[in-house]
């Protein structure tokens, strides 16, 4: 990842902002030193590809401002990234887990039985997933009913659920145009697709007549392209064919506007202050989570987390912003660091609530 000329001014506002929230941490990093350290000396960290180039940008600062190691980033996916997360509170176990989603209780439950209990849970931002498509196409406009149709396994056809026979747009809808149906996509491992089943394809059912309680699953008969975790390669193939469109995150837009343009969905554009404010239908919380019981034994754990949560970082003024992170406000990046300091544990009551929320 380049370094601009900022990175001097990011080291010294970055060092301010350690000591003035590090204060309060020292009791419990007090706490977790005592522990028998680990022999690695860099964190590792895995999961969300949305928010891997965030957690890269604060990681390669953290390892150039500092004595301590690069933290290891790693895009698995927010599933896979879980997967390794709660498999132990072990040397060779991820300290802490991006997600483009908020935990399953499910997951909460995977990391309790084995012996992962004590994990805090960091939300930072907001994030869009867009539709794109290849720039110079005329502007496309979908609703998330004409998106569930396109990319569901079996919709409804004359009363009756049946393999889904739509392979050009304009099937679906006479408005739509005449181009065939392809769509890249992110893999069952990520939190994007997650979260695009849910806000998508779980929204259209509900509003689609003829589904009842069914949610769909995705139809696998090449018109929607599992692409991998890696965004960017969604976009380099969108840039390619101007028929195809794809799903991935805002940020991944905001690197890419010279190439990719965007859908509006019911209506609204995908921007910023519409993501964050929750018009735009298909926003999302980005997070981090911390494996707690490993704070004292893998140098630069509170201060990766510090460093991500201040204000050169990650602040509506923060370098972040410049790589498509829509910051939350200053109220609410000040919880964060609260709850931080105080360890609050993520709860199978806080998630189910979260969850019943979303």
């Amino acid at each position: 990842m380049s370094r601009s000329v900022g990175t001097v001014h990011v080291a010294l506002l970055s060092l301010i902002a350690l000591v003035g929230i590090g204060l309060a941490g020292c009791e419990a990093r007090d706490a977790g030193s005592s522990a028998q350290a680990y022999s690695r000396e860099q964190m590792r960290i895995v999961g969300s590809s949305t928010v891997y180039p965030f957690s890269a940008y604060v990681a390669e600062e953290l390892g150039a401002t500092t004595d301590l190691r690069t933290p290891v980033v790693e895009a698995t996916g927010s599933g896979g990234g879980f997967k390794l997360f709660c498999a132990g509170v072990a040397e060779n176990s991820p300290d802490i887990t991006n997600a483009s989603r908020t935990m399953k209780p499910s997951e909460l439950a995977m990391c309790q039985a084995n012996g992962v209990t004590d994990i805090t849970q960091i939300m930072f931002g907001y994030d869009g997933i867009v539709i794109g498509e290849k720039r110079g196409n005329p502007p496309l406009a979908l609703t998330r009913e004409q998106l569930t149709r396109a990319v569901a396994a079996r919709v409804p056809v004359d009363g009756k659920l049946v393999a889904n026979p739509y392979q050009r747009w304009n099937q679906i809808d006479p408005s739509l145009p005449d181009r065939e149906i392809l769509i890249y996509g992110p893999p069952t491992s990520s939190g994007t697709r997650d979260a695009f089943d849910e806000l998508v394809v779980g929204y259209g059912a509900a509003h689609i007549d003829g589904y009842g309680e069914a949610v769909p699953t995705i139809r696998q008969d090449g018109k929607f392209v599992p692409s991998g975790e890696n965004d960017n390669l969604i976009v380099q193939k969108l840039a390619q064919n101007p028929t195809a469109l794809g799903i991935f995150g805002f940020s991944f837009l905001e690197e890419n506007r010279d190439k990719i343009q965007t859908a509006s969905i019911d209506g609204v554009e995908p921007e910023r202050e519409l993501i964050s404010s929750g018009r735009y239908p298909i926003s999302r919380s980005l997070f981090f989570y911390v494996k707690n019981a490993h704070v004292g034994k893998v140098p630069g754990m509170d201060e990766y987390v510090q460093l991500f949560l201040s204000d050169p970082m990650a602040s509506p003024r923060g370098w972040l912003k410049t790589l498509g992170l829509i910051p939350l406000p200053a109220d609410q990046l000040a919880a964060m660091r609260d709850q931080w300091q105080q360890r609050r544990p993520v709860t199978k009551d806080s998630l189910e609530s979260a969850h019943a929320r979303d």
